[in-house]
């Protein structure tokens, strides 16, 4: 029963080759490269470059710079929620020019005055 059921998955799994183009256009590179007269050295970068795929990238060193990526987009997401935090907890002062206002609760900033609400 499980050859059967591994069976079917396979039959599917061709369907969704077939139906998505894949067998198509392997085929296609396939028959390229047997048709090449000159044989290329790297079989796998003719089949790349068959396929419009750069033959030079080198995947470790992709998969490096997305995982620091995604740590430093972490850390600036923390960051953030950090700040507007702060900018929450100070929005009860308010800042006015020095000639907005006289009142005796305000603390003169160089030419502003934070006037902080009354509760």
């Amino acid at each position: 029963s499980d050859v059967y059921k591994r069976q079917g998955i396979n039959a599917e799994y061709r369907k969704y080759l077939e139906k998505s183009g894949v067998i198509d256009q392997l085929t296609r590179v396939l028959v390229g490269l047997y048709e090449e007269p000159d044989k290329p050295q790297n079989a796998i970068d003719f089949i790349k470059q068959y396929l419009g795929s750069p033959t030079d990238i080198d995947v470790d060193k992709l998969r490096l710079d997305y995982e620091k990526l995604k740590d430093e987009n972490a850390n600036l997401k923390r960051q953030l929620g950090e700040l507007q935090k702060e900018i929450e907890s100070l929005k009860p002062c308010l800042l006015y020019t020095s000639d907005a206002a006289d009142d005796l609760l305000c603390v003169d900033l160089g030419g502003r005055r934070i006037i902080k609400k009354k509760k």
